[in-house]
């Protein structure tokens, strides 16, 4: 029309809004976002539908990429232990030869009583609650069966502070060979052990998981320490405080081994593949033995020495004796 300025604007909703409606618009901005913030982070702090677990290995990722390559290092190598042989059946007895008259007989030696074939029935943790730790990310597996494991030996407490500590000291141990991935794998573990004051405990594969028990009850047995199952195909760490069997293995080495006493650092938490964990100290039989304690396998390359076999940290010195 003559005489009007047109508008800048030649549709109606482009022109601002007023002062006190943009006001409004801004303030339900920033309450959204604060709302989607809470709601983040309360989430992840819960745990609501597995975000802690994902921001914790967002995390990891992150740290992975900080820290830089996996270092190609020697660390603890693997044993592999080999298989023990059936036992060989008892020759028959055969005469004495005669002796000549003027020979004197030499004496028979009075022979060793026969030890008898009992069961046994062997924990070396008194009190599993007060060494249990429960690991404080999905990913801690291992800081806390190090930390349970210091905690037998006297070492330390099982505090959440140590096992933040180790956790927090994984670049120093990590090495290529024993984790394709980079972070804790049982070399690493033997190694963070050693550390705090805990040496000599070796990394052994064994073909099947019969020897890899009889092996970790003798280990028990002769060190008063306890040994460390690589679970979950190589996943997840067990800290096994002893056994039971239908004879002593350190005596009979066809002794059956029917289970262990585990301290599991993922109780009480539910794995959507694995189920239920059990309390510390909760007697495993052959049944739970053989669904959770499987052959090394993992999804990111080979490990020739470990792969297809049972992965066991044995100690080879007495409880208390490091460093």
């Amino acid at each position: 029309m003559p005489g009007t300025t047109p508008s800048r604007s030649p549709y109606p909703w482009m022109t601002a809004p007023p002062p006190r409606r943009r006001r409004r618009v801004l303030r339900a901005i920033g309450a959204l976002g604060l709302a989607v913030a809470v709601v983040g982070t309360t989430a992840i702090w819960t745990d609501t539908l597995g975000a802690g677990d994902k921001w914790d290995r967002l995390l990891d990722r992150i740290d992975r990429f900080i820290a830089g390559p996996v270092p190609d290092r020697s660390s603890v190598p693997t044993v592999v232990v080999t298989p023990v042989p059936t036992l060989a059946p008892t020759p028959r007895p055969t005469r004495s030869p005669t002796l000549p008259p003027e020979a004197t007989p030499v004496p028979t030696p009075t022979p060793e009583p026969t030890p008898a074939r009992v069961p046994v029935d062997v924990d070396m943790a008194e009190d599993p609650e007060a060494v249990f730790a429960h690991e404080l990310k999905v990913t801690w597996c291992a800081p806390a069966g190090v930390t349970m494991v210091l905690a037998l030996h006297g070492r330390v407490e099982a505090t959440d502070d140590v096992q933040r500590e180790i956790a927090g000291r994984v670049h120093e141990f990590e090495s290529y060979d024993d984790s394709h991935n980079g972070g804790w794998g049982p070399a690493s573990m033997s190694e963070a052990l050693a550390a705090y004051g805990v040496p000599g405990y070796e990394v052994h594969a064994y073909e099947t998981r019969e020897d890899a028990l009889r092996g970790s009850a003798v280990a028990i047995e002769a060190t008063g320490a306890p040994v460390v199952l690589l679970a979950w195909r190589g996943a997840h760490t067990w800290v096994m405080s002893g056994f039971r069997a239908d004879a002593d293995p350190a005596i009979f080495p066809d002794a059956v081994v029917s289970g262990a006493y585990i301290l599991d650092p993922w109780y009480p938490d539910i794995s959507s593949i694995w189920g239920p964990s059990d309390p510390p100290g909760t007697f495993q039989d052959e049944a739970e033995m053989v669904r959770n304690f499987l052959p090394w396998k993992r999804p990111e390359g080979k490990y020739p020495d470990r792969d297809g076999r049972f992965i066991v940290m044995i100690p080879t010195l007495p409880l208390g004796s490091g460093g």
